[in-house]
């Protein structure tokens, strides 16, 4: 039993001791503000307070204030580097030259985000806003990293303390934005986008001659079935269609068809449309129009665009009832969001309280590498692995985002098919 000491238990410091200590340690522990369960325990203790204790079987951390405070403040943040290794909130007198557990319920809670900032053209979260970036560390999954040496300072204090740590998961995810570039979009639209970019392709196709160029669905299949990783695919079934929505209907018959086949063998769940945002009545019938076609309960979720506004987008899925959402990163590049390779519990700054959504961060989409960063085939392929190897490297969990058009045959992605058939059986 490990005993946790500090003057004031907060919300804020049991959430974050939880993550750290429980979740990612593994670790039995206990929060206590009594001097007299330090003074006579014979266990290991965190002493995070400025106090001082005469025990020897103790690991000193002073602590910054932001885990006791209860309102959004701007935070002044230096970062600096021990062994090449980025941190902030630095503390004298202390066994680790850091507040891990501020520093970590910083980045975790996305705090930033929660303070004035300039937004993009779609409404969202720059990363050129984000300390990660600015700080040159958006590609490292810094609260692992911080975790793993925490944990070795640990280790030498308390050589018989046992750490269970999580494993290395690879997650697979799909975004369904438009199942098909021709088929089943109906004869108004297919007319219209006949006469905006005439194509012998796209008579094809309707003449059913040839495959859609965006149809990826039978080789995303045999993937999975030979390799066995997981895969999750999100599907945009908004009934509002949009200049960001151009999702197939669901009256269609060939799309509910598509939604039923890809549950026989995969996890499904809700890609919120770009106008339900902040809309709850948007998203709570985007979910019911799912789980109609399912038959199941819809318990995951993604936001179309990686679109979200914190608090009001998470606090929006709880309410619907989602259980568990992967918008956390990017849209407009690669990277570690939350600076984590971990999924984590939602803590709502607006209402100091853990919440029950459990977020599953993303470093990879493919749109990112194509649109964004102007990648290549090759340069892309290099990123993939480079954040494949990050996460094994923390034994952490790994998530990529694809797109059905990217997978197919349509002139625009060429070479991704191959590039994913090789990344995907290496």
């Amino acid at each position: 039993m490990l005993l946790v000491y500090t003057d004031t238990i907060t919300d804020r410091l049991a959430y974050v001791c939880h993550f750290i200590l429980k979740e990612q340690l593994g670790l039995t522990y206990s929060l206590t503000s009594k001097l007299e369960d330090c003074n006579d325990s014979s266990n290991p203790i965190i002493n995070y307070s400025a106090k001082s204790f005469s025990v020897k079987n103790i690991v000193n951390i002073e602590p910054h204030d932001l885990l006791f405070e209860k309102n959004i403040n701007f935070q002044q943040v230096e970062c600096t580097e021990v062994n090449g290794m980025p941190y902030f909130f630095s503390i004298p007198n202390s066994d680790i030259p850091f507040d891990i557990f501020a520093a970590t319920f910083y980045l975790l809670t996305r705090y930033e985000e929660y303070l004035p900032y300039q937004k993009d053209d779609y409404g969202r979260f720059t990363h050129e806003n984000s300390l990660a970036f600015k700080h040159g560390f958006l590609k490292k999954p810094l609260i692992n990293i911080w975790i793993s040496y925490f944990s070795s300072h640990l280790n030498d204090k308390f050589p018989k303390m046992i750490f269970i740590k999580p494993n290395f998961t690879f997650i697979a995810s799909y975004d369904i934005d438009m199942a098909w570039s021709y088929k089943a979009k109906g004869l108004l639209r297919n007319i219209g986008g006949f006469l905006l970019r005439p194509s012998i392709e796209r008579i094809k196709v309707l003449l059913g001659i040839k495959k859609d160029p965006f149809d990826s669905f039978e080789f995303i299949k045999m993937l999975h079935q030979k390799t066995k990783i997981e895969a999750l695919f999100f599907f945009l079934v908004g009934s509002t269609r949009s200049k960001y929505d151009k999702n197939i209907s669901t009256t269609k018959k060939s799309m509910r068809s598509l939604i039923r086949e890809t549950l026989k063998d995969f996890t499904i769940g809700l890609h919120p449309s770009y106008i339900s945002n902040k809309n709850i009545s948007i998203v709570k019938n985007e979910k019911i129009i799912l789980e109609q076609i399912t038959g199941n309960a819809i318990k995951n979720s993604r936001q179309h665009y990686v679109k979200f506004t914190l608090p009001e987008t998470f606090q929006n899925l709880i309410s619907v009832g989602i259980k568990k959402d992967f918008s956390m990163g990017y849209g407009s590049i690669n990277g570690f969001r939350a600076s984590v390779a971990s999924s984590f519990l939602w803590y709502d700054l607006t209402n100091e309280k853990t919440t029950t959504l459990r977020l599953f961060p993303f470093c990879y989409m493919d749109a990112n590498s194509h649109y964004e960063q102007k990648q290549n085939v090759e340069e892309s392929y290099s990123e993939l692995i480079y954040y494949k190897e990050e996460c094994k490297k923390m034994n952490a969990l790994f998530i990529t985002i694809f797109h059905n058009n990217f997978l197919g045959n349509d002139k625009e992605f060429k070479g991704w098919r191959e590039m994913y058939d090789q990344f995907i059986m290496s």
